[in-house]
């Protein structure tokens, strides 16, 4: 019975990552559409998305402690609600501030409790530690396969549709998330895991640990590149002269192979060192950036640089949040992970913003792609010196 309620609890969580995720991820394909129907530059798009990411930061930890305390279901349709209103919204926007209110600010709040935060909280204390990398690797596979199916099918309702239809069916879409909310449960006190005594001691605990403010600063890179990517990549595909349906593509293998990338990462991590794997993730997305900026771009080299991206992008995922679990235990591994996530959604607004305003000002994302470089060669250090051993409470202090 146990592990059949853990199966729901793993096919309940991976649809709503699919569909939250890969919905996201399908945004990038509207920036090129609605910023010239709509007559605006690519910065206002870019800011919605910016807003959206730091939306979904700041909120992320509130969502957590919510799902902690009161449980991980009503989070997630509550949430999937907002997520879904924000999609119709959007849909029928013709102002930068209906932009910024339905994409930037409602689209936020709903991603804090159906992204990764909470579902990964919930599947984190369902396992043993032996399992546990595995099984975050598994949910983050999920959302990578949304990815995988989202790009392609959102292109498909742009090409056929336009772009207001094309998001309110994937509205449509995202609306499976509510039912599938009811087989997500649990909460904090009802893991038997070790922790701290409360969650105000919990994020006290982490507060004053430097490896939780290495991850914090190492998972701020991520978010930077995967945002920039995900926005972006599209605009700069047509911009090099390749046809449009190369970003669609791109995004579709970049999903596919993170499904690879993720599930190889949960398993490493239950192997092997988390920190070095994370090093070494960061240290390879430098290499790869380089070579796609100085390599002529042609549809093969947008497909093989997507690929390996997909094996190198949320692979960090089931990494970052198993070394939260490491250290502090899986009790309230919710929130923990949800303040580590708001260093993410702060590269994530950058990312976003950055990437607009840098090509309005220049006309080329070239800087963007040169501050990527230098960032992931920076995240790749900070992990090194990250103590990972989980840490030595006095015997007053865990629950």
């Amino acid at each position: 019975m146990q592990s059949r309620s853990f199966l729901i609890l793993i096919l309940a969580g991976g649809l709503i990552s699919l569909l939250a995720m890969g919905s996201r991820a399908a945004f990038g394909l509207f920036l090129e559409p609605v910023s010239t129907d709509l007559g605006w530059g690519r910065e206002i798009f870019g800011l919605a998305l910016a807003i959206q990411n730091i939306v979904w930061g700041l909120s992320q930890p509130f969502a957590s402690m919510i799902a902690d305390k009161y449980g991980s279901g009503k989070t997630l349709f509550v949430s999937a609600l907002v997520y879904s209103a924000g999609l119709f919204m959007m849909s029928q926007t013709t102002t930068e501030a209906g932009l910024h209110l339905s994409a930037g600010l409602m689209i936020g709040l709903g991603l804090s409790g159906t992204g990764f935060g909470v579902v990964i909280g919930s599947v984190g204390r369902a396992v043993s530690e032996e399992k546990r990398s595995m099984a975050l690797g598994i949910v983050g596979a999920a959302g990578s396969l949304g990815q995988f199916i989202m790009v392609p099918l959102g292109q498909a309702f742009l090409s056929e549709y336009g772009w207001s239809m094309a998001l309110i069916l994937i509205g449509f879409c995202s609306l499976l998330m509510i039912p599938a909310s009811a087989a997500v449960r649990g909460k904090a006190e009802d893991s038997a895991a070790a922790g701290a005594l409360n969650l105000t001691a919990a994020i006290r605990e982490a507060a004053g640990n430097r490896s939780y403010w290495l991850l914090f600063m190492g998972f701020f890179v991520c978010g930077f590149h995967v945002t920039f990517l995900a926005v972006h990549l599209p605009a700069y595909i047509v911009d090099k002269h390749v046809g449009a349906e190369y970003g669609a593509i791109a995004l579709s293998i970049v999903g596919f192979f993170n499904v690879i990338g993720s599930l190889t990462a949960g398993y490493l991590g239950g192997k092997f060192s988390k920190k070095y794997l994370l090093s070494s993730l960061y240290f390879a997305r430098s290499a790869l950036f380089v070579a796609f900026i100085l390599i002529p771009i042609s549809p093969l080299t947008i497909m093989i640089f997507s690929a390996i991206l997909g094996l190198l992008w949320l692979s960090t995922v089931p990494l970052t949040s198993g070394l939260v679990a490491v250290l502090f235990g899986p009790k309230y591994m919710t929130t923990l992970f949800g303040f580590v996530f708001f260093g993410h959604q702060i590269g994530a607004f950058l990312g976003a913003w950055l990437g607009g305003f840098v090509f309005d000002l220049y006309g080329s994302y070239d800087v963007v792609w040169w501050i990527s470089v230098a960032l992931g060669l920076i995240s790749a250090l900070l992990h090194w010196p990250i103590k990972e051993t989980a840490l030595i409470r006095s015997a007053g202090a865990v629950g």
